[in-house]
């Protein structure tokens, strides 16, 4: 006979969202149950996130090296090992790995069971030889690699996320479909290890992204010498010798390049298949499961987070998701989300880094914005350190909001925070310019282009005709 477990929460997806989900409920005092079908910690442990920021890392090493005579130090070109690089990406999985063990989350109090799951009515799951009912559901099952409908794949050896960190050996010839983050990222990165790199993008690359700031970081990559072909359209790909052949039409014109690898990176797909919605009167769309602001679905007792939720497709934004269920069903407050904040980082050098709207789409809605640029070739940080290529560019509204930032350039990702914080918080332009920032540090930018703003009117003739009445006075 199949156990029967009745619990106050039952998470589906052992990924970042739902572990955040059944960690915080269990210390909480909630009674929880963690269903995961594969690995703990999901495709940003294993196959996104932590290994390709390791190959990366070992990338800009190589980089580093080529790059030493700028300073002054002689180094004879790097000597790349594939399997030292393979071990460094695999050793980082590892030393992440306890966090996410099941170990650790049955230390919580967590009840995790490895098996699939699939509703079997709108209050209960079956996983394995269990049935699970519950108070509330919270479906966390991430996303998968999209495979576009491109003739010949299925007959062509090709790599995705979920099995491109298994390569020992460094390509002579990686071909990238998608100039996305995850296409360029890795095309940088196997290029400053020595690879021969191309990559094919439908559209534009990094299309999501500012195309001024994008600017910065496609001339960087193709300075690297990575071949990138925009508004390019994949006809076929076929085996071709010992590796493979890609046929695409761009600017009218037929090209044909082969290589010996063929990476798929053109998108994501919300992983639902084999959960059963239908059964629970969970509704769906082309993104992922249909929710409210607060992150509930069609049946009330179900919750999705993360990228199976429809939403941007980020660890952070899957963890923010966990803490909106948490308030709302533990809490009961009625927390909604709140995109204004999103924040995206592309991991290339130079870092390209956004939060909130861009100038094209505060344009889009109609918003009348000024635009502020502050150039890192200004920041004595930046120039010191040799990286001084990019700008911090600010959308700023009516009444002095903020409407976004981004910022293209060193530690992009780590110097957003900062406006990230300031539009969630509802802070006005005025407080980041007058914040103290230490010096010589790369955040000085950030004050910087804030106070940019202010320039004009600080120094304009109003300003100086009441300095120059405040003299008489003594």
């Amino acid at each position: 006979m199949p156990e029967s477990i009745k619990t106050d929460i039952c998470v589906i997806g052992a990924g970042s969202g739902g572990l955040t989900v059944a960690a915080v409920a269990a210390q909480l005092g909630a009674d929880t149950v963690l269903i995961e079908r594969g690995a703990m910690g999901g495709d940003c442990l294993n196959t996104g996130c932590v290994p390709s920021k390791a190959l990366l890392a070992a990338a800009h090493r190589a980089g580093d090296i080529r790059g030493a005579g700028a300073f002054g130090i002689t180094a004879g070109a790097p000597q790349i090992s594939g399997p030292g690089v393979n071990a460094h990406v695999i050793g980082a999985i590892a030393k992440i790995a306890p966090h996410d063990s099941v170990e650790r989350f049955e230390a919580f109090g967590v009840r995790v069971i490895e098996a699939e799951a699939r509703f079997t009515g709108p209050a209960e799951v079956a996983a394995g030889d269990r049935r699970i009912r519950a108070r509330r559901f919270v479906i966390a099952t991430g996303s998968s690699p999209l495979l576009p409908p491109i003739e010949g794949l299925v007959d062509t050896p090709y790599l995705t996320n979920e099995n491109l960190f298994q390569l020992t050996e460094v390509p002579d010839h990686l071909i990238i479909i998608g100039g996305g983050p995850i296409g360029m990222e890795i095309a940088q990165a196997y290029r400053l290890l020595g690879a021969r790199v191309s990559v094919i993008e439908m559209m534009r690359a990094l299309g999501g992204d500012d195309p001024e700031l994008v600017e910065v970081v496609k001339s960087a990559i193709a300075g690297d010498g990575v071949e990138i072909y925009e508004g390019a359209r994949v006809d076929r790909v076929a085996p071709a010798g010992a590796g493979v052949a890609a046929e695409f039409t761009t600017s009218g014109a037929a090209r044909r390049i082969e290589g010996t690898h063929l990476l798929v990176a053109a998108g994501r797909r919300p992983n639902l298949e084999g959960l059963g919605l239908d059964a629970a009167g969970v509704r769906t769309t082309p993104k992922g499961i249909e929710v409210s602001r607060s992150l509930r679905t069609s049946n009330r007792r179900v919750y999705a987070v993360g990228d199976v939720a429809g939403d941007q497709q980020f660890t952070h934004i899957a963890a923010y998701h966990a803490g909106i269920f948490i308030r709302n069903a533990l809490f009961r407050m009625p927390a909604k989300i709140d995109r204004r904040a999103y924040v995206r980082v592309t991991y290339t050098r130079p870092e390209l880094a956004q939060v909130g709207l861009t100038e094209a789409e505060a344009r889009a809605a109609g918003v009348a914005v000024k635009i502020v640029r502050w150039p890192f070739g200004e920041n004595d940080r930046a120039v010191a350190e040799g990286e001084s290529d990019g700008l911090i560019k600010l959308v700023i509204g009516p009444g002095k909001k903020i409407l976004g930032a981004g910022i293209v350039g060193r530690q992009a990702g780590e110097l957003i925070q900062v406006w990230g914080l300031a539009i969630s918080a509802n802070l006005r332009l005025g407080k980041v310019a007058g914040a103290i920032q230490p010096y010589p540090t790369l955040g000085e930018a950030s004050k910087r282009a804030a106070g940019e703003y202010f320039t004009p009117a600080l120094f304009g003739p109003k300003t100086r005709a009441v300095v120059k009445f405040l003299s008489l006075f003594g």
